[in-house]
């Protein structure tokens, strides 16, 4: 298995070495900078894996780097895991919409971090290479895990591996009602995640949808489901 490269981009020293140190100790090949200008042009040149990348930078930040990062041709299919001390939701909501596969609230233990790296590959891989008989079509939306790619009305619209692994599961078992557990499971993988990190995910998910939000509902109290037809 080739050995997958990881981009750190943080400026404070003791955590960027405890991030490097893990990472490398886990068989990943680490790469890193300490402000927003050199982690862009490292990305750029690397063509990492995964990028990690910490929202408060110096010079260039973290959401303008993401959004450069997923607006460029070259640079726009690598996932993107946000590291971040701010916890509020606002933050967490426009990083993921800027196209940020996942995200790790400071203070993170260094296990937790390693098994998010991992699972966003992991969905990475598993969206590749998914059956090209595997599309699913109602009301307008047209889901094809052969080319990564959903379609609204004949409009594509982007979504990150995270948001089209949780539409395209859900839509995979239209009337099932799954609850946010579940979905970890199933999505996420084994990573230790609180409840609001689906709840982000799924409203990401109906901003894109728009008019066709209605498609993914909220059952009180328990989780969510895929409308059937």
């Amino acid at each position: 298995m080739a050995v997958k490269k990881v981009a750190v981009i943080e400026d404070e020293p003791d955590i960027l070495d405890i991030l490097v140190y893990n990472l490398g100790r886990e068989g990943f090949d680490v790469v890193s900078a300490e402000n927003g200008e050199e982690g862009l042009a490292l990305v750029r040149q690397k063509k990492p894996d995964i990028v990690l990348l910490d929202l408060m930078l110096p010079g260039i930040d973290g959401l303008e780097i993401c959004r450069r990062l997923k607006t460029e041709a070259p640079t726009s299919s690598i996932p993107v895991i946000l590291v971040t001390a701010k916890g509020e939701e606002s933050d967490v909501v426009l990083g993921l919409g800027l196209g940020a596969d996942d995200y790790v609230i400071k203070p993170f233990s260094p296990r937790e971090l390693v098994a998010r790296v991992k699972a966003v590959l992991r969905r990475g891989e598993q969206s590749a290479s998914q059956d090209k008989n595997d599309r699913i079509e109602i009301d307008g939306l047209l889901i094809d895990a052969s080319k990564y790619k959903v379609m609204l009305e004949g409009q594509e619209i982007s979504f990150t591996a995270t948001e089209f692994g949780v539409l395209f599961y859900l839509a995979s078992h239209p009337g099932r009602v799954f609850t946010r557990e579940q979905l970890i499971n199933k999505v996420l993988g084994d990573v230790v995640v609180v409840d609001r990190n689906i709840d982000v995910h799924v409203r990401a998910i109906r901003k894109k949808l728009g008019s066709h939000q209605y498609l993914v509902e909220t059952i009180r109290g328990v989780g969510y489901r895929f409308k059937e037809n």
